[in-house]
């Protein structure tokens, strides 16, 4: 069936300027844009989607979620995402993932990664990364899903959470769960050096694991050491590990956080940054349009404090102190913004509901307890499995890291679940167009429909999605730029954003008028398949 979307305002996703013409669709593939008037057209077509007034672009991609576990046991897994626009997504990132594991280490992963991840259920065992992408195309999809290697979870099926370096037979291991990933199609490896156990990792053992994906083109992505007063440092250290790995870089979720790093911090990296692209290092960030962040609790905890003894009176008194100091290489999140801009999202405890929505310095206050000793508490009798919203960002530098040429949107979606999940997992895309270019005026539609469509399939090595042109997937959105908008709020986020008129994923209608349809078109993709 031919489906002609006809009198379109076309951004196509490069970033030229827009223009006014049709799209013909045909088998879940473009096979002509025309630009201009052509009285013909229309009789080629078996149905006619009249687009007049509203604007056409290509399927949002979002190289930034954690929905690896949803994608297999949400089966509402894609709602979301169509309702932003969103067709494809990329899972596998800041190196949490619930693939490779070991039979020894498959619990204590998965519990460390819940948080973000959400519940991985017992029947589920992936020992690689091609076994999970196998369970994964056995599923009905609605968006196209694809994956990135994660070194975080390599390094815990390779030795587990060790602090001590990899033995050479734990490396080796290592690098083969890194080919096994590449040549199952993973499009490149994350890491999260600023996580357990990642945080451990010699840089020269994330060289030895980044090499084995140059030979497949694949890229590292990496949360970095620190975002606040390391970040200078930080982002030199991951330009030096893909420098020397040979692969190209992308800085995941690029931003400074700290009251007093605001405004400072951020131009000095970007230098950095821009140094390195003038060497001929490929080096590219992303970002979501948000002034707040989402984690785990255990981020929190100074890596000096052992989790397994923080709910003592001297794991209090530990806590207290080493909260109290700034640290060389761990961002100390308290000291930066303070306990009142922690909130609670998410808890398993139910006896601990009454945190959601409030921070930490208000849960203190009901508890009788210091903040140090309420952070304890919910660390231990939830087992680390708390998320935390933090209010860490100045909308100047926000908007300074959206307007970098080589920064790509994303929303750095967690379902680790709970009444008051980040707003980003419902609104980043519309948001991005509401709030960045049509209230701040911070670029033209162009410009961010390029950085959520075309410049993340460049940096994925996607060669058949986001652009509008002959020969491409029809991942295709129809909208009014003037009304699409993003309606989730940190008090109210599981709300849907409004205002898209069409969503097609491979040529099927996905969305119509804000309404999902039971249309399943989404696919695994693997990189170069």
């Amino acid at each position: 069936m031919k489906l002609l979307i006809k009198d379109g305002n076309i951004i196509d996703g490069t970033g030229r300027e827009a223009f006014y013409g049709s799209i013909l669709v045909e088998d879940g593939k473009i096979v002509q844009v025309y630009e201009g008037i052509d009285p013909l057209f229309s009789i080629r077509a078996d149905e006619v989607y009249e687009a007049r007034g509203l604007t056409v672009t290509p399927g949002f991609i979002d190289t930034h979620r954690h929905g690896d576990t949803a994608a297999l046991t949400d089966p509402d897994f894609g709602i979301i995402e169509l309702r932003q626009g969103v067709t494809t997504v990329l899972n596998g990132n800041c190196g949490l993932a619930p693939t490779p594991m070991s039979e020894e280490n498959r619990e204590a992963l998965l519990s460390y990664i819940e948080p973000c991840l959400g519940h991985m259920p017992d029947e589920y065992f992936f020992p690689t990364l091609s076994s999970y992408l196998e369970a994964l195309e056995e599923k009905p999809l609605r968006v196209n899903t694809a994956t990135l290697a994660a070194t975080g979870a390599i390094t815990v099926a390779a030795k587990g959470f060790s602090q001590e370096p990899f033995t050479p037979e734990q490396l080796e291991k290592a690098k083969s769960l890194v080919r096994d990933a590449m040549e199952a199609g993973a499009f490149g490896l994350s890491c999260g050096i600023m996580y357990n156990p990642e945080c451990y990792t010699l840089e020269n053992e994330y060289v030895a694991m980044v090499s084995e994906a140059a030979p497949y083109g694949g890229y590292l992505t990496s949360h970095v050491r620190g975002e606040g007063n390391s970040l200078i440092p930080s982002v030199e250290e991951v330009i030096r590990i893909a420098g020397k790995a040979g692969v190209p870089i992308n800085i995941s979720h690029f931003k400074v956080v700290g009251i007093r790093n605001w405004g400072k911090s951020l131009p000095t990296a970007i230098e950095k940054i821009e140094a390195a692209r003038a060497e001929g290092i490929d080096v590219t960030t992303d970002a979501y349009p948000y002034m707040a962040g989402s984690t785990t609790i255990l981020t929190l905890v100074p890596p000096t404090v052992p989790v397994d003894t923080i709910n003592t009176p001297e794991g209090i008194e530990l806590l207290k102190k080493e909260i109290a100091r700034d640290h060389d290489d761990w961002d100390n999140m308290v000291h930066s913004i303070g306990w009142d801009r922690i909130i609670i999202s998410s808890v398993i405890c139910p006896e601990y509901k009454f945190c959601s929505g409030k921070n930490m310095e208000e849960i203190a206050k009901e508890m009788g307890v210091c903040p140090e000793a309420a952070l304890a508490e919910l660390v231990e009798k939830n087992s680390g499995k708390v998320g935390v919203i933090l209010m860490s960002m100045s909308e100047s530098d926000v908007e300074l890291v959206l307007g970098l040429p080589y920064t790509s949107v994303i929303s750095d979606s967690l379902y680790g679940g709970g009444d008051l999940p980040h707003p980003r997992l419902y609104g980043s895309f519309p948001r991005m167009i509401a709030h960045m270019v049509r209230d701040r005026k911070l670029m033209s539609l162009e410009e961010a429909v390029h950085k959520m469509t075309g410049l993340p399939a460049k940096r994925m090595g996607l060669t058949d999605r986001g652009l509008l042109k002959e020969g491409m997937a029809a991942d295709i959105c129809v909208f009014d730029p003037e009304t699409i908008q993003d309606t989730a709020t940190f008090t109210e986020p599981k709300q849907y954003a409004t205002g898209l008129n069409l969503v097609l994923v491979g040529g099927k209608k996905a969305v119509i008028d804000d309404t999902v349809t039971g249309a399943f078109a989404g696919k695994v993709l693997r990189k170069g398949r």
